[in-house]
């Protein structure tokens, strides 16, 4: 049973008296819904990536971004803005983690736009290329837009802006 409060305040040389009305704050329930369970089931080849991002020494927010980045399937984009929604972040937060991609093209960042499907820059250095001596930073438009391609990801007349609705379905 909720008690009423007497609350007395002075106003110049009158005192006030009023009642006030219990509190309608209700408690939060006992027994929260459960949430709902994943749908994302990694495939062994996903898996073997998020295994090697939770090995590396990338930073928290990058392990963060790689592992969510690993949700994107083939055949589907996702914007910069998507992934900051989903994750608490800014676009720029992603896009400086997706320049720092060591797992590329396995951690596939080619898949991820600018909002409005043009393709932006793409210069993180990939192991690959590291390995075979060649040291180049990232890959060109051209390459970018050839994994896409290559993926089933559709392109406007001239072939520098993705179509179709962002994959946003992060858990």
């Amino acid at each position: 049973m909720a008690a009423t409060q007497t609350v007395t305040r002075r106003q110049h040389t009158k005192t006030q008296t009023t009642l006030t009305k219990p509190s309608k704050v209700q408690k939060p329930p006992t027994n929260p819904a459960p949430k709902p369970k994943s749908s994302f089931k990694p495939t062994q080849e996903i898996q073997h990536q998020l295994d090697r991002i939770a090995r590396s020494t990338r930073s928290p927010f990058e392990k963060h971004v790689y592992a969510t980045l690993c949700q994107v399937p083939r055949g589907q984009f996702t914007t910069y803005g998507a992934m900051a929604a989903h994750l608490g972040s800014s676009p720029r937060a992603i896009g400086n983690a997706m320049r720092r991609n060591p797992f590329a093209p396995g951690v596939p960042c080619h898949r991820v736009v600018a909002t409005g499907g043009t393709l932006g820059g793409f210069k993180g250095q990939w192991v690959k290329s590291v390995k075979e001596g060649k040291g180049r930073l990232g890959i060109t438009l051209d390459e970018k837009v050839g994994l896409l391609k290559a993926e089933g990801v559709k392109f406007a007349p001239d072939g520098r802006k993705v179509v179709g609705s962002p994959f946003t379905g992060f858990v």
